[in-house]
């Protein structure tokens, strides 16, 4: 196992061609993409679009998404992104069912942002959600971000509570040291 950052409680660790499994049953698990999208992804996807993302590219470079395991379990339990590009970060996670409630997206997330800021040099991190989507922006608040702003995009099918658009969350390197300087 490559391992790529470690947490109290999680270890997240690069993929191999074996997550693909995983990786399905996150993307194919209606509960879990609720507010992804209305049709689970094919398999053929999984292997062609998902998977590619959590490997190494081309150029030998590290991917920015990494697998979720448990510690105490050895299970693992999800995945989180920190897809970077001119200095800024969009952070993303997606976890089995078996781990919600149990503050690990948070806890994962968490670690990315830090991760982010000092060893990546980001500028700005962010993510966003569907309005609606509560869970995510209950994360997205624990770990620092902040609202910015509630935007529609127009969808060919569109999600259940879409109608009440997109937010985006955010924090940048200077509030970041700033609040690193009140702990």
């Amino acid at each position: 196992m490559r391992l790529f950052l470690e947490t109290d409680r999680l270890l997240l660790r690069y993929a191999d061609a074996g997550d693909a499994e995983l990786l399905y049953e996150l993307n194919s698990d209606p509960d879990v993409t609720r507010y992804l999208f209305v049709r689970p992804l094919p398999r053929s996807r999984i292997e062609t679009d998902v998977l590619p993302k959590f490997l190494a590219g081309p150029d030998g470079a590290d991917p920015r998404c990494w697998i979720a395991v448990e510690k105490a379990s050895g299970a693992s339990i999800g995945g989180f992104a920190l897809e970077t590009e001119a200095g800024e970060g969009e952070l993303g996670y997606r976890l089995r069912r078996s781990g919600w409630g149990r503050g690990y997206a948070s806890e994962g997330s968490r670690a990315l942002v830090d991760t982010g800021f000092r060893d990546f040099g980001l500028d700005r991190i962010w993510g966003q959600t569907m309005a609606v989507n509560l869970g995510s922006r209950r994360v997205m608040e624990k770990v620092g971000l902040t609202y910015v702003r509630t935007f529609h995009l127009d969808w060919d099918d569109p999600i259940e509570g879409t109608e009440q658009g997109e937010v985006e969350y955010a924090l940048t390197r200077a509030e970041w040291l700033a609040a690193a300087a009140d702990r």
